[in-house]
């Protein structure tokens, strides 16, 4: 089963996005799936995840609904307030849905570096935690040092890094990143998504090589069974198509063997997101 483990849809009309560039910029439209099927279709993949865009709670109903609508969308990872009295009632209602498999927040966006580690943050994870609900991590370099202190306060915890915690690629910066997801790759449960990396080198001008060392170092970290391709549409076109996401991702991956390339196109994602009971369409 091959799976993009990481993709969003847009609806200006119905919701508001402050993160988005201003005009003119290809993101500042509509994306739903009616436009991202037939590409998954031509590239000869099965399904996706649908990842939070905003941090508004009606998102998170309106994607399950699209996913309910549409069978290659095998799971949605959702946002909720997780600092919120009433996280606990509004996990009841998201679960009700099969196809409600994680949680995000935009940890990059919050001022305070050490979010994560604060007390009503650290209530909302280990409900989280106690759940077994996954949860996505969309940080930034400076964010990982506090991961291993995390992971002692919510051991049980699910997580999977977000874009390899965009790194700096379009100034080739990969010390202090890489020792950092070193000690985090010692940490068995924890996850990383191939994903986002076009948008954080130079969009203009970027190419696989570009990509291949920060690639290969999260390969030898973490192995081959704790890593999953995501594409990022359509964020990734400010810089390129999903297509071209997957070239550059295969390019600077090189040769693997079919069992490898397999686990990191899907099977670790079917996994990690517990997908045995979404249903995908067949080619």
């Amino acid at each position: 089963m091959r799976i993009d483990s990481h993709q969003h849809f847009f609806d200006l009309d119905r919701l508001a996005y402050p993160w988005m560039p201003p005009a003119p910029s290809p993101l500042l439209q509509n994306y739903l799936p009616q436009n991202l099927k037939p590409v998954l279709d031509r590239n000869h993949f099965d399904g996706s995840i649908a990842v939070q865009a905003t941090t508004q709670p009606e998102e998170a109903d309106w994607l399950l609904s699209l996913a309910g609508e549409n069978a290659f969308i095998l799971g949605v990872v959702a946002w909720v307030d997780l600092t919120s009295p009433q996280l606990g009632h509004v996990l009841d209602h998201l679960q009700r849905h099969p196809k409600f498999k994680g949680v995000r927040h935009p940890v990059h966006d919050e001022p305070d570096d050490r979010w994560l580690l604060r007390s009503n943050v650290l209530t909302g994870l280990r409900e989280l935690e106690r759940r077994g609900i996954p949860y996505d991590l969309l940080l930034r370099p400076k964010h990982l040092g506090i991961i291993p202190e995390l992971v002692e306060l919510v051991p049980d915890l699910p997580m999977v890094i977000d874009h390899i915690a965009k790194p700096m690629i379009a100034r080739r910066v990969i010390n202090g990143w890489a020792e950092d997801m070193g000690r985090i790759a010692t940490i068995p449960h924890i996850y990383v998504k191939l994903s986002g990396m076009i948008t954080e080198a130079n969009p203009a001008t970027w190419s696989a090589d570009d990509l291949r060392p920060y690639i290969r170092l999260i390969l030898n970290l973490f192995g081959p069974d704790r890593l999953m391709f995501g594409s990022d549409w359509p964020v990734c076109l400010l810089a390129g198509s999903w297509k071209e996401v997957l070239a550059a991702f295969t390019q600077a991956l090189g040769a693997q063997s079919i069992e490898m390339r397999e686990k990191l196109l899907g099977d670790n994602a079917y996994n990690f997101y517990r997908l045995s009971n979404s249903k995908p369409e067949k080619h």
